[in-house]
């Protein structure tokens, strides 16, 4: 475990040239540190919460003109001194004023160490410190949504709100223990029963939204597949609304994977436009390519197989080994064929079919609408805790196991100090969640993956 006595120091603003960059401060010394690199006035007098103008300096050597924050312990991000330098955003700058710092006594900050301390501070739990890093990563309404749901304690409060009820009963339970000769009940059965009913429907709704939760963190990869110039890149420029990829009437021109971004309703899309794939080929750049679209088939949440309707697809259809969920059959080029038709002809296929245009863009929008209804199984812009993280999602499973094994235990009237084996069971998952039960590897692990100054 890191050394957290001592004051930490990183530039908190991307890399790169910009009109402001911020370097961040956080320990015990940071004021006085701060003070040994600004000339002026004491910052010890001043008040929390302030703002002031002072000029950097090495020796008698200035770096920059900067705008200096105060923050007093405790009413600070991470719950100690911090300081906030807002230099002129030149790296040569902000890597000069960080080693005045280095140079004066702090210590460069590991990735997310400043959050990190926050949370051992006390200032936020576990499950808001993992959603700053969510806010931070979040590239769609959706996934800034959950995020700051989550930062602002939503999720937290459900859990918390579980864990309490759970120990009360658990408290009575115990406290039976206590007086087994003489052979009384102080925790109502019957109340038992129903906390347990609803802590298993609120439980289940959590891990059922993991699905929608793990769409909207992470977004959707979606894999455009077909016979070359079945129209691949035509489709892909017409989802972008722009020409991003090269089109022509020869067969093979896309040799490689695309790859693009679509927000489709507050969900990302990574749309995958690959080389037509074909049975036969001598050339190997394209036999190159088609293994590469394989690959990218393989790896996609949805696979978006378009054909043109012109060719004889019916038997392909058949044959084929298309996943009901996760492929989407597009016919193409209806701008050239009777849509009803085409409709009558396929409608005994029981995979979802969307016919388009993508050189006149007939249809595109019917597409998007069906490229999300197949993975947004619920609504993204619901109010209410939705689960995005893989380690959440873990720890509730094994929260629904202990509540089914309490539940079993009441069923089979097991003694107290059995069912009281599993409430803290199911108390030490819930505890996982927020982080009022932790390991020092368990933190080293989930801070590993911050930004260095957050």
């Amino acid at each position: 475990m890191l050394d957290l006595n001592d004051t930490i120091v990183a530039i908190a603003t991307p890399p790169g040239e910009g009109a402001i960059g911020i370097i961040r401060l956080s320990g015990a010394d940071a004021i006085t540190i701060a003070v040994g690199i600004c000339a002026g006035k004491d910052l010890n007098t001043h008040p929390t919460h302030t703002i002031h103008f002072r000029k950097i300096k090495d020796g008698d050597t200035i770096i920059d003109e900067a705008v200096i924050s105060l923050y007093k312990a405790p009413k600070s991000y991470t719950g100690e001194n911090v300081v906030e330098i807002s230099c002129h955003g030149s790296n040569y700058v902000l890597q000069q004023v960080l080693n005045l710092c280095l140079t004066h006594g702090a210590r460069m900050a590991k990735p997310g160490e400043f959050t990190l301390r926050a949370f051992l501070n006390g200032k936020l739990d576990l499950t808001q410190a993992e959603a700053v890093a969510d806010l931070i990563a979040s590239h769609s309404s959706a996934a800034h949504k959950a995020a700051i749901h989550d930062l602002r304690g939503g999720f937290s409060h459900d859990l918390m709100h579980m864990r309490d009820q759970l120990i009360q009963f658990s408290a009575l339970i115990e406290l039976e223990l206590d007086f087994s000769q003489e052979d009384v009940e102080f925790a109502d059965r019957t109340k038992f029963y129903d906390l347990i009913d609803r802590l298993t429907i609120a439980t289940t709704r959590l891990i059922n939204s993991f699905q929608l939760g793990n769409v909207i963190k992470n977004g959707v990869k979606v894999a455009i597949v077909g016979r070359p110039n079945a129209g691949k890149s035509t489709l892909l420029n017409a989802l972008l609304n722009e020409e991003r990829a090269i089109v022509s009437d020869i067969a093979g021109t896309t040799r490689d994977t695309i790859e693009e971004t679509l927000n489709i309703n507050g969900i990302l899309f990574r749309l995958i436009d690959t080389a037509g794939i074909r049975e036969h080929s001598t050339d190997t750049i394209e036999l190159r390519g088609m293994e590469r679209s394989v690959d990218a088939m393989n790896k996609a949440d949805v696979v978006v197989h378009l054909f043109d309707v012109t060719d004889d697809f019916k038997s392909q259809i058949t044959n084929s080994k298309f996943q009901e969920g996760k492929h989407l059959l597009v016919g193409n080029k209806t701008d050239v064929a009777n849509i009803a038709k085409l409709k009558e002809q396929y409608s005994d296929t029981t995979l979802q079919m969307v016919f388009i245009s993508a050189k006149s863009k007939e249809n595109i929008q019917q597409l998007k609408d069906a490229l999300y209804a197949l993975v947004a199984t619920g609504d993204v812009t619901q109010e209410g805790t939705i689960v995005t993280n893989a380690r959440h999602y873990s720890a509730l499973q094994e929260v629904l196991r202990s509540l089914k094994d309490i539940k079993n235990g009441l069923d089979t009237s097991l003694p107290g100090d059995l069912i009281s084996l599993d409430i803290r069971r199911c108390l030490h998952y819930l505890g996982e969640i927020t982080g009022q039960i932790t390991t020092e590897d368990k933190l080293d692990y989930i801070f590993s993956k911050f930004c260095i100054g957050k």
